[in-house]
């Protein structure tokens, strides 16, 4: 029951809501999905706005916001089980013939996330937080039980102190480092997560993307091949079929994929990356939202493409599931 020293919804929105774009950042680090973290930041409000009156400002708002955000998604994550891509189940193919698997509707996959849902469209916001967010980084958190996954995200990402982090999850300094070791030792295992130094600058990324868009909508292979490094991998959730290797991938596209007319890609940021909102051709002047495609970068070429081949996803970029053709490399149906 709210008392008459509670602020105002008014008052208590002015107060927290400066918080919610990381707050969304954190939770998503925690269950790799945006649909979920949107909904345990809600969760959060709605236990602080409840809460308002047991803060005692021992600590800052925001770490007590962080509080409550953690432990909503601990909670949440007692009964789910990780969220993998592909990479994370199971071995590559390097043969572009193979039989492709049945997509697994029933595996909840890793989600991608737009950068504007964190604030990165604000310059401030973008040096020191889009590492936490990337792609890899956040399919390795996966691997990690979650209070470990949280003494992580809290200490490495975040810089929260040890004491910070101990009293946030009502546990000793002691068991927040042993966490922490171990957390840092099974990321270690998984291999490199993080790929900053090696992208190319903001101008380059962007011709890139633009490059990546144009072969892609005039079903190109010569000028794919020219985009791709030799090592390309590409995995398409919620097919746990991926490829590994420039020819499987251009094998794969090419014959499967690649159709003049067929696609309208939409140059987008996701997890710090460059990335497309993909609609397919249905039909008339008709083309429906059919999911995104998160590029990941090494030099001035393309190292992975996670296609996530799930039309839900597309709303949380602010496009709409249906659009007409354009004007320019799309313009042509297919077979005309």
């Amino acid at each position: 029951m709210k008392t008459s020293s509670s602020p105002s919804e008014g008052e208590f929105a002015r107060l927290t809501g400066r918080f919610r774009p990381e707050l969304l950042a954190h939770c998503y680090r925690m269950v790799g999905s945006v649909h979920d973290a949107e909904d345990l930041v809600q969760e959060t409000y709605l236990r602080a706005w409840r809460g308002y009156d047991g803060f005692e400002g021992r600590a800052s708002l925001r770490n007590w916001m962080y509080r409550i955000a953690t432990r909503v998604c601990l909670t949440a994550l007692e009964s789910g089980a990780r969220r993998p891509l592909p990479s994370g189940l199971g071995a590559p193919q390097d043969d572009h013939r193979v039989a492709i698997a049945a997509r697994e509707p029933t595996v909840a996959w890793l989600q991608p996330a737009p950068d504007s849902l964190f604030g990165f469209d604000d310059p401030a916001a973008i040096v020191g937080s889009r590492a936490g967010v990337r792609l890899a980084f956040i399919a390795a958190l996966q691997l990690l039980p979650a209070r470990q996954r949280a003494v992580l995200t809290l200490r490495d990402v975040l810089s929260f102190r040890t004491a910070e982090v101990a009293a946030m999850l009502e546990t000793t300094p002691a068991a927040v480092d042993s966490a922490l070791r171990r957390a840092r030792a099974r990321l270690a295992e998984a291999g490199p997560v993080q790929e900053d130094l090696a992208e190319p600058d903001e101008r380059a990324q962007r011709r890139l993307l633009d490059d990546y868009v144009d072969a892609f909508t005039r079903a190109d292979p010569a000028a794919l091949l020219e985009l791709l490094r030799a090592d390309v991998e590409m995995e398409m959730p919620p097919t746990p079929t991926w490829f590994t290797g420039r020819d499987a991938v251009l094998g794969f596209l090419g014959t499967r994929v690649l159709r003049r007319g067929l696609w309208q890609l939409t140059p987008v940021t996701a997890n710090g990356q460059p990335a497309v909102i993909a609609h397919k051709h249905c039909g008339a002047d008709r083309f429906e939202a059919y999911g995104v495609q998160v590029l990941t970068l090494i030099g001035a070429r393309i190292a992975r493409i996670t296609a996530f081949n799930d039309p839900s996803l597309v709303a949380a970029f602010g496009l709409p599931e249906v659009i007409g053709s354009r004007t320019g490399s799309a313009d042509q149906a297919p077979g005309s």
